[in-house]
């Protein structure tokens, strides 16, 4: 059986530990028991965890052998601010996908009190992101970023970076995309009623590439799912 995987609040080169909320779940919901084992990412590895103790609200673990897990694609998502419940569904979902790290953008048409709100929601992603990160059995979970004015985010500097238009009609993203999964690339998501004609231009002037998702126009969180979709897909994952 396949065991759970949980992402390390501590950990030192012997013993890591789950804390607060994150150990209460383990603790109440599942039912940890001492000599139970996990999978545990520690930083940049995963290793066997056997539970040597529960707190209240702690749970530590000897670490053991490390186990081998498969390296993540490097993709950088820009996500246009949009309702908070389909932007949390979007990043669940990406997550669970690979993303390396999800940007979340102020575009011109992000509604106001939405972009004033969503600072305040880094942590829910975040938190968010760590839960879909160990489900899915990733090493890490996501880099969630602070919110960014368009501006500030088009100046990311991967090797490739792609704007997902609804008004692009020659290229496909899969077009842009090769095998390579050592190619970091950025993929630019627009908000609900897209990106406005000066923000393609200013991510034309910086050197974006424009792809297309198809002939449909998506909702926002159904657009970054497919191209996050289609870009593991190219990329070889």
């Amino acid at each position: 059986m396949t065991r759970r995987r949980w992402i390390a609040d501590e950990f030192s080169a012997t013993h890591a530990a789950l804390t607060g909320e994150h150990a209460v779940h383990l603790i109440r919901v599942l039912r940890a028991r001492v000599g139970q084992e996990f999978d545990i990412s520690a930083g940049p590895v995963v290793r066997r965890g056997r539970v040597v103790t529960i707190a209240d609200n702690r749970v530590e673990f000897e670490l053991g052998a490390e186990v081998f897990v498969t390296s993540l694609t490097k993709i950088t998502l820009l996500l246009a601010v949009f309702k908070f419940d389909r932007m949390e569904w979007a990043i669940e979902k990406c997550t669970e996908l690979g993303v390396a790290r999800i940007v979340p953008v102020i575009a011109r048409r992000s509604e106001k009190h939405l972009a004033g709100a969503s600072a305040k929601r880094v942590e829910r992603w975040r938190k968010i992101a760590l839960q879909a990160g160990e489900q899915s059995r990733r090493p890490t979970p996501p880099e969630i970023a602070a919110p960014l004015k368009l501006q500030a985010a088009i100046s990311l500097i991967p090797a490739l970076r792609i704007v997902l238009d609804e008004s692009e009609s020659g290229t496909a993203l899969r077009d842009l995309l090769t095998s390579d999964r050592d190619n970091e690339i950025a993929l630019a998501i627009g908000p609900e009623g897209g990106w406005t004609a000066d923000e393609l231009e200013s991510f034309q002037k910086a050197g974006w590439h424009s792809a297309s998702l198809g002939p449909t126009i998506l909702r926002a969180e159904t657009a970054a799912i497919a191209a996050m979709a289609i870009a593991v897909s190219q990329l070889g994952s």
